[in-house]
């Protein structure tokens, strides 16, 4: 099954390798990670999808929880969640397919970054199934030449707050 774990992390060297090493050492393979900052610079927020047994990550989990550079960490994928991802592409672009180009990009939401009279390069946000199916389009009307997708940035919605979140922005 596919899992999305978010974590707060102590922003410190060797911190995410500790982690990650968690479940690579178990033979779960890491599909996504994101990982940044967050409003407090000491503390950066990761976000991993990994495909796993739900009992295996629950006690991935737990042994994270008692982690030293872990602040906190929740499994996101039961509870009401926003995902994202970032992607940027660049594709070849023609006389002939310039119009439906400027069509699929504006079919997926996204926007031009940059053009010349040989390519485009693009950007589109959304879920993950969103990304995969804007990719798809685009195959089916011109040539890939190159992209760059993030991994998935996810949040619960509603009150609810991981951890630290809470804490006021500095001012």
């Amino acid at each position: 099954m596919r899992h999305i774990i978010s974590m707060l992390l102590q922003n410190e060297a060797g911190a995410l390798a500790r982690v990650a090493g968690m479940f690579s050492a178990r033979g779960y393979n890491i599909d996504s990670l994101t990982v940044a900052a967050t409003h407090d610079p000491e503390v950066s927020r990761l976000t991993m999808v990994t495909f796993g047994d739900d009992a295996v990550i629950a006690q991935i989990i737990k042994q994270s929880r008692k982690a030293i550079d872990v602040l906190d960490i929740t499994d996101l994928t039961s509870r009401d969640h926003l995902e994202c991802e970032l992607l940027v592409v660049k594709v070849k672009a023609t006389p002939d397919n310039a119009e439906a180009i400027a069509r699929a990009t504006a079919q997926g939401f996204g926007i031009v970054l940059d053009e010349s009279a040989t390519t485009r390069i693009l950007q589109f946000t959304g879920s993950g199934a969103h990304i995969s199916a804007v990719l798809a389009a685009l195959g089916e009307i011109t040539i890939i030449l190159e992209l760059a997708r993030s991994g998935t940035a996810a949040i619960e919605r509603g009150a609810s707050v991981l951890g630290l979140a809470q804490m006021p922005l500095a001012v």
